[in-house]
């Protein structure tokens, strides 16, 4: 972890690599609540790594964004070309794997979609996704408390609130949407049968 941190102080500004603690933060104590398998520890690493690296790239050049998406292959949509900010979480997933030898591909998925989401996320993508909406550091936004305090009583309402905010937030900007954050939120909304519930193996969700 003092490697990933050494190079995040590096090339994240101060605020960013504030929050980027706090997402780690929130992750693991999340990975406390839904361990899959309590007597193991490893769940909980693992939340740490990916809520480290989720913005590892977030404030690289745009252009380099892009220019490191063609030259290795990192597929991407139209929008995501027009809106290349959004390509820090495919970008970082290549950092993570290149630089710091990151093969868990859980993990690698969790900093990939922790922007827009994705149908039938694992659970570890559910937590960073969750904890980069909710850590100490953000600023107030509408139910940010209701949804801090659902986040530890049931992890998909938590999203399915997130996904919402999110969507009538850009609306009420007029600011264009990920067509993927939108099809993550009908997910949620009109097939909630979909959900991936397999990796909770029988948590408790009192």
């Amino acid at each position: 972890m003092k490697k990933i941190k050494k190079y995040l102080k590096k090339h994240l500004v101060k605020e960013r690599y504030r929050h980027t603690l706090g997402v780690s933060y929130i992750a693991v104590a999340m990975a406390m609540r839904y361990n899959p398998d309590p007597g193991n520890s490893d769940f909980m690493k693992r939340a740490e790594t990916a809520g480290l690296l989720h913005d590892c790239a977030k404030s690289m050049d745009n252009d380099k964004k892009l220019q490191i998406c063609e030259k290795n292959y990192i597929p991407y949509s139209s929008f995501e070309a027009s809106h290349p900010y959004l390509l820090h979480g495919k970008v970082g997933a290549y950092i993570a794997k290149t630089k710091f030898g990151i093969e868990d591909e859980d993990i690698l998925q969790a900093i990939t979609w922790h922007t827009t989401g994705r149908p039938n996320m694992s659970l570890l993508e559910k937590i960073i996704f969750i904890a980069d909406y909710i850590e100490p550091s953000r600023n107030p936004i509408p139910e940010l408390d209701v949804i801090r305090q659902l986040a530890f009583i049931d992890i998909d309402k938590a999203m399915e609130k997130i996904l919402s905010n999110t969507l009538k937030f850009l609306e009420s900007k007029g600011n264009p949407i990920d067509q993927m954050t939108q099809t993550t939120y009908d997910s949620y909304v009109h097939c909630p049968e979909k959900r991936d519930y397999s990796t909770y193996k029988g948590g408790n969700f009192a």
